[in-house]
């Protein structure tokens, strides 16, 4: 069998005869997909790789041999064959009408995308978002469409072929270094009544300290993963008060209370399954913000004589920390410590989006695809230099 066959033949579903004249390979002129928005349906855009086993296949490997390989270990042209967990999942058209499935999978060493193009529309009914399904296809990069797995198979995990563990991201940062940290900075708050707010929320007996040490910091951009939102806000809070430092006129503990509270809507607006981060739908219908407000505004007015210009100043905090109407504060910052806050928070977010991307760069890659969060793309020029592919990678 000579290249473009085998591509061909990768390209059918695998239960189907390897060479039946009427399934037809999509080819540039029949199917030609949107630039901006999909796969293209040119074959020679495929690398030859080696064709996978056909099912019953005497000399095909078993399953449970080949082992998951993590996703950022993945290779050009290695073969998937493993449980991850979806995160996203898309039913898309092509330009004759005929559907395709486009998916965002996952595991705890970041994401990929993965796409079918055979019976997508009864795949996409077993991808439920935070699912557990089993992929076979192989892992391939190009430089016009970037990395993708190319299914071949799809199918629900069962419940022994996997440990949630191993799909759901985490903070790299060990939560009990967090929590120290955390501890750590509001004991320097020196104002009685911040403290004792704060305390409403980070104390150890609070109720909403369990789900402010667990909740992600984002959905998709930055600390997308569990215990995001304690990294962020510690981060920002710790960067917040070695900066009041070396500005006059700013007051710390006002601006420290603040970063440790402005993305504490965060703890409603996002859902706690940590295989699909989405929004709740108090997040989607109120946002973030006002959920934030409205939180500390209510536990202010649950402590006697709490100083109102004390509160304003808190609360305009959180109200402003997006920075513009247009990125979702109802109000522009309009104190010194609401924008520090502010700048800090981006800085952070920011930052925070590199070690996304490098978590879900492919092994090798020095450059990431353009980034929404960045608006451009991001260069790893040191991880390049040293990276050196794991030897379980090698030897799949």
């Amino acid at each position: 069998m000579d290249a473009q066959t085998q591509i061909e033949a990768l390209a059918m579903p695998v239960a189907e005869p390897e060479l039946v004249p009427a399934a037809e390979p999509e080819t540039p002129a029949a199917e030609p997909m949107p630039v901006a928005e999909s796969e293209p349906a040119a074959i020679d855009e495929r690398p030859p790789i080696d064709e996978p086993p056909a099912p019953g296949d005497s000399e095909a490997e078993p399953e449970a041999t080949l082992g998951r390989v993590p996703l950022r270990h993945l290779e050009d042209g290695q073969r998937v064959r493993g449980v991850y967990a979806v995160r996203t999942r898309e039913l898309r058209r092509k330009r004759n009408g005929e559907a395709w499935l486009r998916l965002s999978v996952g595991d705890a060493t970041g994401a990929a995308e993965a796409v079918c193009w055979e019976e997508a529309e009864a795949l996409y009914a077993l991808c439920d978002t935070g699912s557990a399904v089993h992929v076979t296809g192989v892992f391939e990069m190009s430089e016009r469409w970037g990395a993708k797995i190319k299914i071949a198979e799809l199918r629900c995990a069962e419940p022994d072929e996997f440990e949630a563990d191993d799909l759901a991201p985490e903070s790299e940062v060990d939560v009990a270094e967090l929590e120290a940290g955390l501890r750590q900075l509001l004991a320097t708050v020196q104002d009685p009544e911040l403290g004792l707010l704060l305390d409403r929320f980070f104390g150890e007996d609070s109720a909403t300290w369990p789900r402010l040490r667990d909740a992600p910091a984002a959905k998709v951009y930055h600390q997308a993963y569990r215990h995001g939102l304690l990294e962020h806000t510690l981060s920002v809070a710790q960067a917040v008060s070695a900066a009041a430092n070396f500005f006059p006129g700013i007051d710390r503990d006002v601006a420290v209370a603040g970063a440790l509270l402005h993305d504490i809507g965060k703890c409603v607006a996002y859902n706690d399954d940590p295989l699909a981060i989405d929004l709740t739908d108090a997040g989607r219908l109120q946002g973030e913000i006002p959920l934030g407000y409205y939180t500390v505004r209510r536990e202010i007015e649950e402590i006697p004589g709490f100083d109102p210009a004390l509160a304003q100043a808190v609360l305009h905090i959180i109200l402003s920390h997006h920075g513009s109407l247009e990125h979702g504060s109802p109000v522009v910052p309009a104190t010194r410590e609401a924008v520090l806050v502010h700048m800090i928070d981006n800085l952070g977010g920011r930052l925070g989006s590199f070690d996304r991307l490098e978590r879900n760069l492919p092994a090798g890659e020095s450059w990431s695809g353009f980034d929404r969060a960045l608006s451009g793309s991001a260069f790893f020029g040191q991880r390049a230099a040293s990276a050196e592919p794991p030897e379980e990678s090698r030897a799949a």
